[in-house]
């Protein structure tokens, strides 16, 4: 019921962009303006959030210990991703899109209430600790995979200074501070930590107004009809949670942080992918595809 529960939600909030687009309240230059506020405010917002005053933080090493754990799982996970993706007939330019719905799921809107739900409080203390490589991760290997490729498919030359300006980013920071405020425990004024909550609120409903936004040039039979999107949920939602699950136990990993990995595992296509793509000249076509059809299979 719980899962149920969010698929409704996500559905709603994306027929509020679809809704919003056939109505003309929103066109594509609103839809990559929003995108960029997403990006590089609302998202960073939510980051920071989790790093401000912590209701029940983890002791350093305690905490030390997942985020090397969830780093492994990412590892695994990042190498999976690009081998799945070099396999599966796409063409260059999309193979790091398939890499990067992989790789970043669902896990604040879809993965965190359903801990909560299930295992309570303290293992949302441990989900707190996977956002932390994660965050890094999408605004770095992200946005790489994502931008990395031209529309004919070849590589982009891209300098160095480049480089450094995709790393050092809103995001980045945003991280690093978030780090800084949960090792460190600084209180930080409610009239701060309020403004930041409430941006940071602001990430998931956008991002699902922009993905329905998104959906009005799709139609469902198109949807239905992408075996090689139907082939990347199945290894995605199924084979890769499994294979995570059992290569995790038998590394002694039980109990509670077991399932907060399996649920960070099996969480469908997160919506940042889409508003990367917009942002970095990404397929948000494709991408969007790919949040609404595993959001309906992870129903299943």
């Amino acid at each position: 019921m719980i899962l149920l529960k969010q698929m409704i939600v996500l559905f709603l909030l994306m027929a509020t962009g679809f809704i919003c687009r056939k109505i003309g309240l929103l066109n594509e230059e609103a839809s990559k303006k929003l995108s960029g506020l997403v990006v590089n405010v609302a998202n960073p917002a939510l980051i920071l959030s989790s790093g401000i005053n912590p209701v029940s933080p983890l002791g350093g090493l305690e905490l030390l210990k997942i985020f090397c754990l969830a780093v492994s799982v990412y590892i695994v996970t990042i190498f999976v991703a690009v081998l799945f993706s070099c396999l599966l007939p796409v063409s260059k330019k999309d193979r790091g899109l398939y890499q990067a719905m992989m790789i970043f799921s669902n896990i604040g809107f879809m993965g965190f209430p359903l801990i909560s739900a299930i295992y309570g409080e303290h293992a949302m203390v441990m989900a707190t600790a996977f956002l932390i490589p994660y965050n890094i991760l999408i605004y770095t290997f992200g946005i790489h995979v994502i931008a990395g490729k031209s529309e004919g498919g070849k590589e982009k030359k891209t300098s160095a200074m480049e480089i450094i300006k995709k790393i050092l980013n809103v995001g980045i920071f945003a991280c690093i501070l978030s780090i800084v405020l949960y090792m460190t425990q600084v209180h930080v004024p409610s009239v701060i930590e309020d403004t930041v909550d409430y941006l940071g609120s602001l990430a998931a409903p956008l991002s699902m107004i922009i993905i329905g936004d998104s959906l009005t040039t799709i139609k469902i039979k198109e949807l239905l009809s992408d075996w090689k999107l139907l082939l990347f949920s199945v290894v995605s939602l199924l084979v890769v949670p499994a294979a995570g699950i059992l290569l995790l136990k038998t590394c002694g990993i039980t109990g509670e942080l077991l399932g907060v990995c399996m649920i960070m595992l099996a969480t469908p296509v997160g919506s940042m992918n889409v508003m990367l793509a917009q942002q970095y000249g990404g397929d948000s076509k494709l991408v969007s595809k790919g949040v609404a059809l595993t959001t309906v299979l992870s129903v299943v």
